[in-house]
């Protein structure tokens, strides 16, 4: 009997350890779910606290001119075009009505100097870039695009199928652009390309022979191509390493970057960002690899 009860005596403790045990852990497992949604509910962006540049107006820059198919009219108030459509939906998305918005100008080079910016946020074919990133943020990318090689007509390029093929070639390129480290990086030409301080100086460059072909973002091939530089063709695309995501630019720290990022998060989720890609830069899928 008196071993009996010793071995009863020793269940009953080992019972209330593990009782103990289980309620240690479903506290902790408890502590962590609730950390968890706190940090959730910490990181979504309450809309109607946004400090805004211009009180009661989102203030969105871009440069000049604004070429299709990312603009329409050199008038990015109008929300036609890829980024001037996607502009007014991140608006809506962020509470803003569209005579909410308000348009600045800012040169490509000036957007992502370091310092304050006089705006809220910039669409402007932004490439995200580690480099940029030490000097602005960036939102989470809206679209990953492709170079274009654009020549005049009658090149001897026509035809190519490689980038081994513009190695000689005199390519022309804007300052500052992910498609100047393309030339340099993936085609790496035998004669330096020539630089231009703005995408109309590139182009002009094409128009009086002074380069052989031209390196800009697809899209703006396709829309030069069939509306600027007469019988040019865009003889291919071709990729830079790690692709080249595009995403809305802010001042370094701002506290909209997130608030800017769930609502392009959410475009994405509910379809919208989709339509608008597929309304607007669809044709740029077809254009001939160079690889």
């Amino acid at each position: 009997m008196k071993r009996r009860r010793k071995v009863s005596r020793y269940r009953f403790v080992l019972l209330l350890i593990c009782v103990f045990a289980l309620a240690l852990i479903a506290g902790c497992s408890s502590d962590d779910s609730s950390s968890d949604e706190q940090a959730a509910v910490e990181t979504k962006c309450d809309y109607a606290d946004l400090q805004v540049y211009k009180d009661g107006y989102l203030t969105i820059a871009t440069d000049s001119p604004a070429y299709p198919p990312y603009f329409e009219d050199n008038d990015p108030s109008n929300g036609k075009g890829f980024e001037g459509a996607l502009a007014y939906a991140i608006a809506d998305q962020m509470g803003f009505e569209k005579s909410g918005v308000e348009w600045t100008k800012v040169p490509f080079n000036a957007s992502y100097a370091p310092g304050p910016k006089k705006f809220d946020f910039d669409l402007n074919q932004i490439s995200i870039t580690p480099a940029r990133e030490k000097v602005v943020d960036f939102s989470v990318p809206y679209y990953t695009a492709s170079q274009g090689v654009l020549v005049g007509k009658g090149s001897d390029l026509e035809g190519i199928t490689s980038i081994d093929q513009l190695k000689d070639a005199v390519i022309g390129v804007q300052i500052g652009t992910t498609s100047l480290d393309a030339v340099n990086d993936e085609i790496q030409p035998d004669t330096a390309p020539k630089v231009f301080d703005n995408s109309n100086d590139v182009v002009s460059a094409l128009k009086q022979g002074q380069v052989d072909a031209i390196v800009v973002d697809l899209p703006q091939a396709i829309y030069l191509r069939d509306a600027v530089v007469s019988g040019s063709s865009v003889v291919g695309q071709f990729d830079a390493p790690g692709g080249d995501q595009w995403g809305a630019l802010l001042a370094k720290g701002s506290e909209m970057t997130p608030c800017v990022s769930q609502a392009i998060d959410e475009l994405k989720a509910d379809g919208t960002l989709e339509q608008i890609t597929d309304r607007w830069m669809s044709e740029a899928a077809n254009a001939p690899k160079l690889n």
